[in-house]
């Protein structure tokens, strides 16, 4: 079952404009989530707040969002004034420009979200902006109000939807300079290059879903079923780094995995 839409709204190029509607395009929904319990009465914990000062709980009418302006002085918001900010990008994917499909690196990638058509009506005005870009290898920029901020977003088209993301704001994603700047630009040996391709050519494979799984989450279904069940459960020793192998040089150690490669 698909899940529920979770945004609706309408996509705009110009003066064409069609209802569409949004859905995340990732979920946590498989992860295994543990509550917190007193151990010496199995009961469930809560979390409350309370006051800081008089350490006594506050009904949920009473809380408010301040913003800190200096030592315990806030400006205090209701809920109604954050929600009246009433932008057009609220409802409305306006998109300003268009851009190379892969000019954005993925750095700058965030939330992906599903993106279709909201009705029959708006299917041929969604249809032409997808087709439009996929033809000529461009992606869409537009603002959109999302998760209580407006950001960037930006439009690829995938099949027959178009794939939304969400952008990271510009102070989110440090500049690699700082970083890469550092490593020294010594000339790399085309020994040491051809062997290492080699090496990479042994492990090409399509991609698949399978690569990403969670083996630790499998362990812990193994386990909770085996408690729920009244067996006992044998615990496993904690993996202990592997030991350095006392290798002459690098050339020798991509020697030997090569040699491991093509024998396993």
């Amino acid at each position: 079952m698909a899940p529920r839409t979770f945004w609706k709204g309408y996509l705009k190029l110009s003066l064409v404009t069609c209802p569409v509607a949004m859905t995340p395009a990732t979920t946590e929904g498989g992860r295994l989530r543990f509550h917190t319990l007193n151990r010496a009465t199995g009961n469930r914990l809560v979390q409350q707040y309370v006051d800081a000062e008089t350490g006594k709980p506050v009904a949920e009418e009473d809380e408010a969002k301040g913003y800190p302006r200096g030592e315990d002085d806030h400006v205090l918001l209701e809920d109604e004034e954050i929600e009246a900010v009433a932008l057009e990008s609220t409802r409305t994917i306006d998109i300003e420009r268009f851009v190379p499909r892969d000019s954005i690196g993925w750095i700058w990638y965030d939330r992906p979200h599903f993106l279709v058509p909201n009705d029959k009506v708006g299917e041929e005005a969604f249809s032409v902006i997808r087709e439009a870009m996929a033809e000529t290898g461009m992606a869409g920029i537009a603002r959109l109000v999302l998760y209580r901020r407006e950001r960037a977003v930006l439009l690829r088209p995938r099949g027959r939807g178009i794939v939304l993301w969400t952008l990271r704001y510009g102070d989110e994603v440090r500049p690699e300079a700082e970083y890469f700047a550092r490593l020294d630009k010594a000339p790399v040996d085309k020994d040491l290059l051809k062997l290492v391709e080699k090496l990479i050519d042994t492990r090409k494979a399509d991609w698949s879903p399978g690569f990403v799984v969670d083996p630790v989450q499998d362990r812990l279904v193994e386990i909770i079923e085996a408690k729920r069940k009244g067996r006992k459960t044998q615990k496993r020793k904690a993996a202990t780094p592997p030991k350095a192998d006392n290798v002459v040089s690098i050339m020798d150690a991509l020697k030997r995995s090569i040699a491991a490669e093509k024998g396993g």
